[in-house]
């Protein structure tokens, strides 16, 4: 047999030959193969490594609820908040499926959050993973632009005016800030016209970008490997014979039923939310967006959803104008770059070690205290200013930066322990 012709599916089995047909035509099997049971992962994965995993499953719940949405959804003001109610209330299972819409957009936040913790502990985005973090972060991105523009949609009160917060914080970009607000809008305030800009956004600009960096974020991490809690590579040590990882186990089947484990509890936590607490104390789904939007009357506070309340903090921590530019201007300065610059961990981390299980205590202490500074922010970018809680923001968003710009000082002359030559358990 030449060497390129196709093996055919051995084994007996009703579907060997329609899986023979198609892996003549398609690259099936050798797909499965390369991705699944001969793609070898560390085998010392923790409860951290589920996350992953969970944020791809949370993205096809959020895609299918979507779809089942816009078919009773009309993007237009004047109907919109209505459609939303009869979704809710005339609609079969409308209300489960719009409640597991809005259940889904937090949780896809609390697996990408947890992930990108995972990264902080084992430094998943070291070499030679600096692609594979910098494509994780345009997804990142992608996700807060998806619940920004989704936000909006239900067009009740917090939806209107905490979009027309956001976009007006263009405005206070120099040069180009008042005529991309109006782009943004496509108006002069929020209307019609930016719902639909919006919905044509969220329902289909935005989900093709997602799916594509997913499949782009998949396909670069089985091409240079899993991390593991020990942050070595079991690329390393190979069989002689077979060069296969000594310290790899193959995907399937190991990590799919133990993925599967993790998909059984979080989908009973999720049911729990869903018919129990959907608005979860009104952080999943603010109270005042059961409410029609009024142009006319603002709520006494507003707040953007809790995904989205730590760089809220951070804006509004700016009360100072300096060199002459106006304290709004360096809010949002901040706010931009509190995201942007986790691109950068690749070339500010100089530490030897890349799990935190071998790093020395200033990593450790420096991790601790931008995880509590970021759980602060987020806590304060729901409640009303106060001249004490602008204090603390200040210190807070300080501490944040400087977790970052003192990364490559304080990683370098850390003493670490030296990382073992096989993973441990």
């Amino acid at each position: 047999m030449a060497a390129t012709e196709k093996q055919p599916v051995t084994g007996a089995g009703p579907f060997n030959g329609i899986l023979t047909w198609v892996d003549e035509r398609f690259p099936l099997m050798a797909t499965l193969k390369s991705h699944l049971t001969e793609y070898y992962a560390p085998k010392n994965f923790n409860f951290w490594y589920y996350f992953g995993s969970l944020a791809l499953l949370v993205l096809v719940l959020q895609i299918a609820t979507g779809l089942f949405l816009t078919m009773n959804y009309k993007p237009d003001a004047t109907v919109a908040f209505a459609s939303v109610e009869y979704i809710m209330r005339d609609v079969s299972w409308g209300w489960l499926i719009r409640y597991m819409h809005s259940t889904g957009a937090s949780a896809f936040f609390v697996c990408v959050y947890l992930h990108m913790f995972r990264a902080l502990l084992y430094g998943s985005y070291r070499k030679p993973r600096e692609l594979l973090w910098i494509i994780g972060m345009l997804i990142f991105l992608c996700l807060m632009a998806e619940a920004f523009f989704g936000y909006l949609l239900p067009w009740g009160q917090m939806s209107y005016w905490g979009a027309q917060v956001i976009v007006n914080l263009f405005d206070a970009i120099p040069i180009i800030g008042p005529d991309l607000a109006i782009w943004i809008r496509g108006d002069y305030v929020v209307s019609d016209a930016t719902l639909n800009r919006f919905f044509a956004f969220h329902v289909i600009a935005i989900p093709f970008a997602l799916a594509g960096l997913v499949a782009a974020h998949l396909l670069a991490l089985h091409e240079v490997g899993s991390n593991n809690p020990d942050g070595i590579e079991i690329k390393k040590s190979k069989d002689p014979k077979t060069g296969i990882p000594l310290d790899g186990i193959p995907f399937h089947p190991y990590y799919t039923v133990k993925d599967i484990f993790g998909v059984s509890v979080f989908m009973l936590v999720f049911a729990i939310v869903v018919f129990f607490a959907p608005e979860f104390g009104g952080y999943f789904l603010e109270y005042n967006n059961f409410v029609a939007a009024d142009p006319l009357r603002t709520p006494l506070h507003i707040a953007p959803v809790w995904y989205f309340t730590p760089y809220y903090s951070i804006l509004r921590s700016f009360t100072i104008n300096f060199f002459w530019v106006d304290a709004k201007v360096w809010g949002v300065i901040a706010m931009g770059a509190s995201t942007m610059i986790f691109f950068l961990l690749p070339w500010l981390d100089r530490s030897p070690a890349k799990s935190i299980r071998y790093r020395g205590p200033i990593y450790k202490t420096a991790l601790a205290l931008f995880v509590m500074c970021f759980l602060i922010l987020g806590y304060l970018g729901t409640q009303p200013v106060s001249e004490g809680k602008t204090l603390i923001a200040q210190i807070c968003t300080a501490i944040y930066f400087l977790f970052f710009a003192l990364m490559p000082w304080y990683t370098a002359i850390d003493k670490c322990r030296p990382e073992p030559e096989r993973v441990t358990k």
